[in-house]
């Protein structure tokens, strides 16, 4: 089995917007079968957050130079390019 990937969901405050990106994140990795768990937090706490992560994916910038690929998206607020970013997510998640 598949090790699981731990992916680092920000928003602004670290509470509603980052709950709806993670639990879409979830959902979709399920359906593709890549065992995910997901953490959430304010996009000012990344960089104390990002070292043993996979992946950050972000509603608002966050700092530069992570040593993480990050995603920053609305995508899955606004529904348009939800699924580009699922695939790009997928992707990073399976290599």
């Amino acid at each position: 089995m598949a090790r699981e990937k731990i992916i680092l969901v920000a928003c602004g405050t670290g509470i509603a917007t980052s709950t709806v990106v993670a639990t879409a994140i979830e959902e979709e990795m399920k359906n593709r079968g890549i065992p995910v768990s997901i953490r959430q937090c304010k996009a000012t706490e990344v960089p104390g957050m990002v070292d043993d992560v996979d992946l950050v994916v972000s509603t608002t910038p966050v700092p530069q130079g992570l040593s993480k690929p990050v995603i920053t998206t609305l995508a899955f607020l606004t529904g348009m390019g939800k699924a580009d970013v699922l695939d790009r997510i997928e992707g990073y998640l399976r290599d």
